[in-house]
């Protein structure tokens, strides 16, 4: 069994929300199941009360829902009074290093959309994701529309493998019509920047790019930067927060 599948037996649990050092309030986290074709999938829910809209959150290829980056972007939105549904791939919820096929993975893109909109019903939606989950989402988007979903928000997006430089993965992105967030790191090497730009150019006005200086694919930035990577995370988060209630509002 994968741990994220030992650890979802626990009970719900309650955040102590904090915004610059100040307690805001109080959240639930709350667990539960989400079907994907014939099987399930683990969720975990976040709705501070008066969410302005709710983010539908993708884990990358080598970690699950549960992963400190994850949990860090659900408290933090939270605390900025936006709701996140984070979930499962099917390949993770079963221990498996291997990530789904493209028509698996979307197909619980799209179940996650949907429970989202079940348990927050008239909420607007974001999705989008980590890396391999922010390609995934984006993927679903250009097959066909995710009711209730604005816009599509990536944290770090997977434009090649490192070392292979390349614009091939984003030939669909050109399908997608909803507003897109593009959060990168000047040092990832999953996407030059001399392929990055020019691609969110050519996406137009429905394309924003965000660059965070030194940081890499996993938003960490070196000591001699003169920032932490938890300066970094509150400026990613600031950011996230900003563009999801420009794209609702």
């Amino acid at each position: 069994m994968a741990a994220d599948q030992q650890l979802i037996a626990e009970k719900d649990s309650i955040l102590c929300l904090t915004y610059n050092g100040v307690g805001v309030a109080t959240a639930q986290e709350r667990q539960l199941t989400i079907s994907v074709g014939d099987g399930q999938v683990s969720g975990l829910l976040v709705a501070p009360a008066g969410a302005c809209a709710c983010y539908v959150l993708a884990h990358g290829a080598g970690v699950g829902m549960r992963h400190k980056f994850m949990a860090e972007t659900a408290r933090g939105l939270a605390e900025r009074g936006i709701a996140t549904l984070r979930y499962q791939f099917p390949y993770m919820e079963r221990g498996s290093k291997r990530p789904d096929s493209p028509k698996v993975a979307q197909a619980a893109v799209r179940a996650a959309a949907e429970k989202a909109r079940e348990l927050l019903p008239g909420l607007p939606l974001i999705a989008g994701g980590k890396s391999y989950g922010a390609r995934m989402t984006s993927q679903a988007r250009a097959e066909a529309a995710l009711p209730g979903v604005r816009g599509l928000a990536f944290l770090g997006f997977p434009l090649h493998a490192p070392g292979q430089p390349s614009d091939d993965r984003a030939e669909h992105l050109s399908r997608v019509e909803t507003p897109m967030l593009f959060l990168q790191g000047t040092r990832d090497e999953f996407a030059q920047l001399d392929l990055l730009k020019p691609l969110v150019e050519r996406l137009g006005a429905r394309a924003t790019l965000k660059l965070f200086e030194g940081a890499d694919h996993s938003f960490h930035v070196p000591a001699k930067s003169g920032r932490t990577d938890a300066d970094l995370m509150s400026e990613l988060l600031d950011s996230l927060a900003e563009w999801i209630r420009e794209v609702v509002s």
